[in-house]
């Protein structure tokens, strides 16, 4: 679930080919559509129709938007000052897309905002047509997003607005959200979606455990449940990250035995699922994540998954004070691409990989 976000191409402009015309029209009018369904919150809470379940979710939003820039230093400006009911299930839908042997995302360039490993649509048609185009080869996943950053680009505006698509998420959920959103506008390394993901949810990640520090219990007994299932979920889809990884760069096999052992390993990786579900009395939050799983879902996952244990070091190696870790973060960016993967690689603890 947590923290996507989607560069429009209309930050972009139309000049990318591996966008078009079309692409860069969608994108451009289906955030100008959700732009100008958004109302300020306090219109909101003036209206004696809103009703008051939102009502009372808007003004925790409002806390947490307070917390963000007073204690985690995240940028003071017009995101997340708004609220907009687009009627629909996500804010986009996004399309990524790996080989049949391998877990590296297919990219797709834009100006300004460099290499990407998904389109996002602002219509779930639009982006099941996409992914319908694509070669044959390609593993393909379409899922929904709750929500994106703009980088702070459009704060001039009325900057990103807060979304039916999450408001209605437990507190610490929805703390976290917010929190990744905004780190967007603090750190981004054109091209490297890797670290700009795994900066954003370390930052929700530390953000969230201070913001419930503060909460009420029922606040964090209730995030404590969730986030006991994610990490259960998160350790077996790393592992099956891992397995699969191993199987398609081991040379020693052929493709035949790739392709084998690959459908053996995503066999046992549902079985243990299905096992895990029992322990959670039936939940179902991951099932469609499950059902579609393959190399392009796996993919996509890892991307804000790898570097979290580097930067929540590098957190704690600059005294967990976020202007100097915001600073030290936007240093690493500033690196050329094989320099910035060589520390961050140097940052993760060795028991990372157990740690998440």
């Amino acid at each position: 679930m947590l923290g996507w976000v989607l560069v429009a191409a209309l930050l972009s402009g139309c000049a990318a080919s591996t966008s078009g015309v079309g692409y860069y029209w969608q994108s451009v009018s289906g955030h100008l559509k959700l732009m100008h369904a958004a109302k300020p919150v306090d219109d909101w809470l003036a209206d004696a129709t809103t009703p008051e379940t939102l009502r009372r979710r808007l003004v925790l939003t409002q806390r947490i938007r307070s917390f963000a820039s007073s204690e985690l230093h995240l940028p003071d400006n017009a995101s997340y000052r708004g609220y907009a009911d687009l009627h629909r299930k996500a804010a986009v839908y996004n399309v990524v897309a790996a080989p049949a042997l391998s877990l590296k995302l297919n990219q797709w360039c834009f100006p300004v905002v460099g290499c990407v490993g998904y389109r996002g649509y602002f219509d779930e048609a639009d982006a099941r047509a996409f992914a319908a185009s694509l070669p044959g080869d390609l593993e393909v996943a379409v899922y929904p997003v709750p929500a994106y950053s703009t980088l702070g680009w459009t704060n001039w505006v009325g900057g990103d607005p807060l979304l039916n698509t999450f408001i209605g998420y437990p507190e610490g959920e929805l703390a976290r959200l917010i929190f990744h959103e905004l780190a967007h506008q603090v750190v981004y390394a054109a091209g490297d979606t890797a670290f700009n993901e795994s900066f954003a949810t370390a930052v929700e990640r530390i953000g969230g455990q201070r913001w419930l520090a503060q909460s009420t219990p029922a606040a964090r007994e209730q995030y404590e449940v969730f986030e006991a299932r994610r990490r259960e979920f998160r350790a077996l889809t790393r592992e099956t990250r891992e397995q699969l990884n191993a199987i398609y760069e081991d040379p020693a096999r052929s493709d035949g035995q790739k392709v084998r052992d690959k459908a053996e390993a995503m066999t046992t990786f549902r079985g243990r699922y299905a096992a895990l579900r029992e322990q959670w009395n039936g939940y179902k939050g991951y099932d469609a994540w499950v059902a579609r799983a393959n190399n392009a879902s796996f993919g996509a996952q890892a991307a804000y998954d790898d570097f979290v244990p580097a930067f929540e070091a590098l957190f704690q190696r600059e005294g967990r004070d976020f202007p100097r870790f915001f600073e030290a973060v936007r240093q690493l960016a500033k690196a050329r691409p094989e320099e910035r993967l060589t520390q961050l690689q140097a940052l993760r603890p060795t028991t990372a990989a157990n740690a998440h």
